[in-house]
């Protein structure tokens, strides 16, 4: 479960002191107003950190500490807009430019100042997510959280001393051109960066975007130049900042958030961003279709069925949202819209094994196994190697069994059992199979060895019950009937007639009566039950 509060009721320290020695391993998600920060951890340790719609400054930190040129992160960055999958620190180590050391310094450097940064938020709210990673970074790094709390102290201390002289980063300055000149006074580095920035247009953020500096030696640095008197703050306002910023740009950062939240299951805060795309750009492609993606997450599949087709009818009809809309169709039960449409999918990408699977399987559940068969093998076949989605494998068995192909049936299964050894299903399905052709004792010893690695599915004790209590061995089935129906109190009615006829075999009448009367709750209809309870009260 996610662990969520106030920034008011808790402060982030202290969040992450508790995370630190709960040796968590998981995402935590900071807001505060329209601002979001996340940041990884892994057993306790922080391993990236991050804060949405801010520059990357990566390049800047090496540009100053001299380890590139201008020149070089220029030819970098034009490289990184043809390559949009390749990380900026990446394509630097690749070119020479760099060492690894000097990447990991500067990552490391990066992701401290973020978490620097995200102390000065006291408004809004968290989230922590439980394993969830950060997705293709430059290192992977291993920092002490206690490490930063400390330093964190200190600046949280200094920034609400600099927030009286900088109290937003709205805020526009200007330099005091002849007293700065006439002073003997010693500017640091940061300060004489700043001051030359200076020019009563440049607001707070432009001058950390343009200086490469972090958001707290900005405003240490116009601290100690406002103190000092050489800097004082503007009553005009920057035309370029006053103004609504451009449609565009605001498009670009509620889709920019929008996606971060829908990444570290902000949900409502998610729809919130692509709601806000959508009012100032009806027919924007991305925005329908995460709101599909949100609706999918909470099983709200009419509502993402709405905004899939939305997305394709606003022009992307690309294979991925013909996919996703496919996926609602079928989950509503609507199967020939849902064949018609992962068929348009599978004409636009015909080598997509994900796509040809879905297909396959609305064939399969319209019980034309033929046509199934034929789609997952193709799915199969373009695949080349690559590794299918765990959910062919339960497919292609299934259709094998239905045309009575035992044989396939077990060696697909037995292949999907090797390649994702972890997934209940398969081994339950597997071990129902076994049984069905009679090979009882592998079938239980199938379910045992699953039981046994910790494997959860309420199916599967389900099955393991029923192989026992055939066997006679009633104690066993009872522990597996019970584990069953705590994962499911809804399994069936016929666990719980058989966990009644365990209990009149033990003698305790007042569970069997209770078992019998929850069988007839789930099916009234349930004669044997109801014959049981009858004759058991006769008896009395």
């Amino acid at each position: 479960m996610a662990i969520k509060g106030s920034l008011k009721e808790a402060s982030l320290p202290d969040v992450l002191q508790l995370l630190a020695l709960g040796q968590k391993t998981g995402c935590l998600s900071v807001t505060d107003r329209s601002n979001l920060g996340n940041i990884y951890f892994n057993d306790g340790w922080i391993c990236h950190a991050s804060i949405v719609n801010r520059r990357d400054r990566l390049g800047d930190m090496l540009v100053k500490s001299g380890k590139i040129t201008h020149e070089q992160l220029e030819q970098a960055i034009e490289r990184q807009s043809k390559e949009r999958r390749s990380k900026l620190g990446q394509i630097l180590l690749a070119s020479g430019a760099i060492t690894q050391a000097d990447l990991e310094k500067c990552v490391r450097i990066q992701v401290e100042e973020a978490v620097y940064y995200l102390f000065t938020w006291t408004q809004g709210s968290f989230r922590f997510e439980v394993d969830v990673q950060p997705e293709g970074e430059d290192v992977s790094l291993s920092v002490n959280p206690e490490s930063l709390l400390l330093e964190g102290a200190r600046r949280i201390d200094e920034w609400s001393l600099i927030e009286k002289k900088v109290p937003s980063f709205d805020s526009i300055f200007a330099v005091d051109e002849a007293r700065l000149s006439d002073t003997e006074v010693e500017l640091t580095e940061e300060q004489q960066l700043v001051a030359r920035l200076l020019d009563g247009e440049r607001d707070v953020t432009q001058l950390i975007e343009e200086s490469g500096l972090s958001e707290f030696d900005t405003g240490k640095a116009l601290y100690g130049l406002i103190t000092a008197g050489f800097v004082h703050r503007t009553a005009a306002r920057s035309k370029a900042r006053s103004s609504q910023p451009a449609e565009e740009t605001r498009i670009e950062e509620h889709c920019n958030l929008g996606v971060a939240f829908f990444k570290t299951g902000m949900l409502e805060e998610a729809t919130r961003e692509f709601r806000h795309v959508i009012e100032l750009k009806p027919a924007e492609v991305s925005a329908h279709f995460y709101l599909g993606l949100v609706a999918t997450k909470q099983n709200d599949w009419a509502e993402a069925q709405r905004a899939f087709h939305r997305a394709v009818e606003a022009g992307g009809a690309q294979s991925t949202a013909l996919y996703n809309l496919g996926l609602c169709y079928e989950k509503l039960g609507r199967l020939d819209e849902a064949e018609a449409t992962f068929g348009d999918a599978a004409h636009r990408a015909r080598r997509d094994p994900r796509i040809l699977t879905a297909w396959g399987i609305v064939a399969m559940r319209q019980h034309k196994f033929e046509v199934a068969e034929g789609r997952l093998d193709r799915a199969q076949e373009v695949a080349e190697g690559d590794q299918l989605p765990v959910v062919w494998y339960w497919a292609r068995s299934i259709v094998a069994a239905e045309r009575e192909d035992f044989e396939t049936a077990q060696a697909v299964l037995r292949d999907g059992i090797d390649r994702f050894p972890r997934n209940p299903v398969l081994r339950n399905n597997l071990a129902a199979m076994l049984e069905v052709i009679g090979e009882t004792e592998q079938a239980e010893k199938l379910l045992r060895a699953a039981h046994a690695d910790g494997l959860v599915l309420p199916q599967l004790s389900k099955n393991l019950g029923d192989v026992l209590y055939r066997a006679g061995h009633y104690d066993d089935a009872w522990e597996a009937y019970q584990q069953a129906v705590k994962l499911n109190v809804d399994l069936g009615d016929d666990t719980y007639f058989k966990l009644g006829n365990i209990a009149y075999k033990r003698l305790d009448h007042a569970t069997a009566s209770a078992m019998w009367q929850k069988t007839l709750q789930l099916n009234p209809r349930h004669q044997l039950a109801r014959t049981n309870i009858d004759t058991m009260s006769a008896l009395q």
